[in-house]
This record gives C-alpha cells, structure tokens and sequence, in this order.
C-alpha cells in the first residue's frame, strides 16, 4: 500500500477514473508548458551537481511512469529505449545502476524533441492502462504518487534553470511581468498560541486525499506556547541584518553555519549583488536583474542564513509543529490566495495586507526554514516496493521547510507537507518566518 488514504475518495470507480485521466493530462501538460519559454541549448543546461537540466527533469519524470506503471501493468511491456534505463533513474537503487548526477548536463543524447517525443508516447500508453483498469486502486495510487512527483520536479526544473541562467551575463530572463505588485509595507506582529498537546501530521478531512510517506502517521506532539510572526522576513529586514555586520559576526552563526559563510564568502543572499547605481542590492529573478524591493519576502536563503538573522533579531526559527499549528489556524480561503507558479510571478510578492488573528503567507512566496531536522514521526513507515526509496533514505542531515513557493503548483501543497534540505541549500526559493518562546 503506498497510503492509508483512498484515491478521489467517495467517486464511483468509473468517476474515479475519468477524473484521473483528466488530472494526468493536465499534470503533464503543465510541465512541457514551463519550457516554452526555454530554447534546447537552455534545457541542457547543469549549471552545478544539486541541478538538473530541464531536458532530464523531462525524461526523469516519464521515466518515473514508465518504471513504476508500466512495467508492472502494461501487457507485454517494451521499454521506449533500454538505455532510459540507467540514463533517467535519479536515485533508486533498486532498480539499477544511475548515469552519475553530477554529469547529467553530458547527456547530449536524446536530444530535447527524442524527449519529448518519449513523453508523448508514454502518455499515450499510461492512458490506455488506466482506461483497461479503471478500478485499480493500486494503478491509481502509483498515479497519484507520480503526478506528485512530477509537480515537485516542475518546481525543481525551475529553481534549477533559475540556477543555470544566473551565470549568464546578459541576465536573460525566463519570464517578462516585472513589476509584479505594490509596495504596502506591513508591519511585523506576533500572533500567540497555547500549544499543548496536539495531534499532528497528515488529516485527510482538511489536507485533501493524497500524503507523501513522511507526513505519516498522524501523532500526539507537545508544543509549548509560543509567538510567530504574522509575516515573512522582508529583503528590507536582510538588508538591514547585513549592514549590521550580520554575515561578519560569529556570534550569530551556528558553527558550521560560520564555517559556511568563510567558506563562501558569504555576503548576502544567493542572487543578490550591489547595485550598479552604488546604492542598495539588485536580484537576478526569473524576470531578470532588478531592484531589490524591501518589502518582498526574502529568498533564497540556507538554513545557516535564516537561523543567523533569527538569531539577530532576538527570536528564533519555528518548529514544523508550532509552523503547522499555525498554517492550520489560517481560514481556507486565505490559503488558497497564495503566490503559487499559477499565478506566473516566479518571485515572492511583497504582502498587501494583514488578517487580524491568523499569519499571512503561510502557503506560497517562499518554502519557510524551521528549526527541524528531518526525522520520521513516531510509527513512520516507508511506503513497500521500490517507491520505498522516495523519503526515507533522506532522513540524515537535512532540515525540514514548511508552506510551498511561488514555484510551487497550489494543488501540490498543504499543511501536512514537509519538504527537506541540507542546511547550505539556497537554490531553492527559501525564507523564513520568525518565532519566539512565551515566557
């Protein structure tokens, strides 16, 4: 069983199915849509070891359906091409030997077209299985699992050819809307809550009918009362941390944290450089090179970063508990009003306005670090099979953010989610939110 929870759960089998067909279309749809703006010499892009290019998030993600689907359900399978085999498997190990990550930007062959030609017809095929066993549940849950890949890796192939296109001197841009909104500069306030001990993790009544592996099983969690900000840290709030000295002081720094920073040389957020004017910062985005804006959300910041301005400004990082607990004080359609890739920013937009008793920006904007390491919960068992692979193996060494992004689909997220990453990424879109102990 991949999970306890049934596929479009109440819909007759036939309903079930149509529903499924329509999702996988859409789904697949929307991760060829995201390359448009991208040329073939854009999508071979492998600008470091952690990113991949476009074109292998396009063959990886139909590599997945192929593997793991059709394999197993297709009558007298035949793989598209043996050699996908080996060349797209990204970290499973049992299913065979992996064509090294850090070299993916070497695979000049299938060219983008053979890709998307592969794409093409492992739809078609996927399609006709799910059309001879449309009461499958265990076909549907593959699905399911694989659509929710998929979308992880369409914000994956946009924070990577983000990565790629930075080091191009022009500073071309993915997408043309800048400006994205107003300036209406909030102030920040702490909203309070209780704790207690609360029951945590996946609910299918409000996280909808699908969870990844990691977000089970629903248990008890103590939290102690605690403050969160009613909004995310600002660039105007960073860059008043680093005119403070703040990536010059060790007091602040985790020590790994200043090992990082020396390191690097670390100065400022990832993408940020001083601006040509000789005042202030400009940002590489998907738009392009702009101004920072003081009032947007910052981003692309490691854990080390964001736990050293916690540190700065007299708070702390949430726990994922006081975060979830949060995110689940937040009225529905609230959430649902986040900056998602739907809304086509790819960049945080600066908050207009602030509801009395409940935190803004829980969902969208940028993934939010919190204090976490990324462990399993209490009863935490792996999903069987092969799909086993998917979370478990990473519970080392990693740090647990919370909320989506602007590259983030809406219907991908909720409030179980946990994402995971070391502590030095900063590719990602990542911010924070601040938190404080109630005396």
């Amino acid at each position: 069983m991949l999970s306890p929870q049934p596929v479009q759960l109440g819909l007759p089998a036939e309903a079930a199915a149509s529903s499924m067909v329509r999702r996988f279309q859409q789904v697949r749809a929307q991760s060829v849509a995201l390359i448009r703006p991208l040329s073939a010499e854009d999508c071979q892009l492998q600008s470091m070891p952690d990113a991949s290019p476009a074109k292998w998030h396009l063959a990886h993600l139909t590599w997945f359906f192929e593997t793991f689907i059709l394999e197993r359900f297709e009558t007298n399978f035949k793989p598209f091409d043996a050699s996908f085999r080996v060349l797209f498997n990204s970290y499973y190990n049992g299913v065979g030997d992996k064509y090294p990550r850090p070299q993916r930007g070497m695979i000049s062959r299938p060219t983008l077209e053979q890709v998307l030609d592969y794409r093409s017809e492992v739809d078609e095929r996927i399609l006709a299985v799910l059309t001879q066993h449309p009461d499958d549940a265990e076909l549907a849950k593959l699905v399911t699992l694989g659509l929710h890949h998929e979308q992880q890796h369409q914000e994956l192939l946009l924070t990577d050819i983000k990565h790629a296109l930075s080091f191009n001197p022009a500073r071309p841009a993915y997408a043309r809307q800048w400006p994205l909104a107003g300036i209406s500069p909030q102030p920040l306030r702490w909203i309070g809550f209780e704790g207690g001990l609360l029951e945590l993790g996946f609910d299918p009544r409000s996280d909808g009918d699908f969870a990844f592996d990691n977000e089970t099983p629903r248990h008890k969690v103590y939290i102690a009362p605690f403050d969160i900000g009613s909004r995310l840290v600002t660039n105007g709030e960073m860059m008043a941390f680093i005119e403070d000295g703040g990536y010059r002081r060790p007091e602040l720094w985790l020590s790994m944290g200043w090992d990082w920073a020396q390191t690097n040389h670390a100065a400022m957020p990832l993408y940020w450089q001083a601006s040509d004017h000789g005042c202030g910062y400009q940002n590489f985005t998907l738009q392009g090179l702009v101004e920072v804006d003081a009032h947007t959300p910052v981003c692309h910041l490691s854990y080390f970063e964001a736990d050293a301005y916690a540190r700065w400004a007299g708070a702390r990082l949430p726990t994922e508990f006081e975060w979830e607990l949060a995110a689940r004080s937040v009225p529905a359609q609230q959430a649902t009003q986040g900056n998602f890739v739907e809304g086509a920013a790819y960049h945080p937009i600066p908050l207009q306005q602030q509801s009395p008793g409940s935190p803004a920006q829980m969902f969208g904007d940028v993934w939010e670090w919190t204090q976490s390491n990324y462990n399993p919960y209490p009863g935490y068992k792996p999903w069987e099979g092969l799909v086993g692979e998917y979370n478990g193996k990473f519970m080392c060494n990693q740090f647990v953010l919370r909320g989506g992004s602007c590259a983030t689909p809406h219907s991908h997220i909720r409030a179980s989610y946990r994402n995971f990453f070391p502590p030095d990424a900063q590719w990602q879109f990542s911010g924070l939110r601040l938190a404080r102990d109630i005396a």
